[in-house]
């Protein structure tokens, strides 16, 4: 079978002329005697669809049209679509069958049968699904603590897929609604990490994609541990803050600043930074500050190193 050019109707079979006529909008009119109720055939993108026709006897002359106009008159192909082709399976049936369906080839399609008695047609709907495929989503985004945040995420897909979100947390907390944009209002540090955009229809599975957001903070002091230690010991002081960015660290002796020095270490690592003294002196006792700071605040905590004998 050799496809064809759809022809100037003067170049038609006679056969044809006649199913046209039958047909001069795509639908059956008052004058067939036989017509057939519409029918739905469902196939997701990418699938192969059947369209399914059948006739009475041998000597029938069919043809398989569309909106577009023939695209099989009896066995000659008019359609230049490479992926349509007949199904026959037995002398009587004349299904039409298209590969790798899409969106486009949605639509009405008419088996139109003229046989010796009763000229009768039948219509198929095709209606193409698609998988849900999220197209655009945020990207990672860093915020102030008390910001307003909006999150996008939009998709495509047949039916149109419903869009949930869920903030990634050990309680997996899932906002209410369908939405594609997400507000949060004031955001706080604790509603930092990732969240979870999910577009679902029932053609396939979910298609799902995170964003993360970072929300950035001043620095809260949550742990400044003091110590005591014998003179000729070794003795530690620790203090611990939280704080987006991290933050940095600086330790004072009254108002002077310390410096890795004179038996005297600083070690700061991420949120922790460690106050240590090597061989403690008498000079070594007494109040300690540890400041932390970053872009948005400074804070401190004061910390004391006791003598193991006795706290003055």
């Amino acid at each position: 079978m050799v496809a064809r050019a759809q022809p100037d109707r003067k170049q038609l079979p006679l056969v044809l002329l006649r199913l046209l006529c039958l047909l001069p909008t795509g639908l059956p009119v008052r004058s067939v005697d036989f017509t057939r109720g519409t029918d739905n055939i469902t196939v997701r993108q990418g699938d192969t669809a059947i369209l399914r026709c059948y006739v009475e006897d041998k000597s029938s002359k069919v043809a398989w049209l569309n909106r577009s106009g023939i695209i099989f008159a009896g066995e000659d192909k008019w359609s230049l679509d490479p992926r349509v082709e007949l199904e026959k399976r037995n002398p009587l049936e004349y299904s039409l069958r298209i590969q790798k369906v899409d969106v486009y080839d949605e639509g009405s399609y008419t088996c139109s049968v003229q046989t010796q008695h009763h000229p009768k047609t039948s219509q198929v709907y095709l209606i193409v699904q698609v998988p849900p495929k999220i197209s655009n989503i945020s990207s990672d985004i860093t915020v102030n603590e008390g910001s307003n945040v909006t999150l996008v995420c939009m998709a495509n897909g047949r039916p149109e897929p419903v869009i949930t979100w869920r903030h990634l947390t050990p309680t997996g907390r899932e906002f209410e609604g369908e939405e594609e944009y997400l507000e949060i209002l004031g955001i706080t540090r604790e509603q930092s990490g990732k969240y979870e955009c999910k577009a679902a229809n029932e053609v396939a599975s979910a298609d799902v994609k995170q964003v993360r957001v970072t929300v950035n903070y001043p620095p809260t002091i949550t742990e400044s541990k003091s110590n005591e230690a014998a003179t000729g010991r070794q003795a530690l002081l620790r203090c611990e803050a939280s704080a987006v960015p991290t933050p940095d660290f600086e330790w004072y002796r009254d108002d002077t600043r310390i410096n890795s020095a004179n038996g005297l270490e600083i070690k700061s690592t991420g949120t922790q930074s460690l106050l240590m003294v090597a061989n403690v002196t008498e000079e070594h006792y007494g109040n300690y500050t540890c400041v932390a700071a970053n872009k948005l605040g400074v804070t401190n905590a004061s910390l004391y190193l006791y003598s193991k004998y006795g706290r003055g």
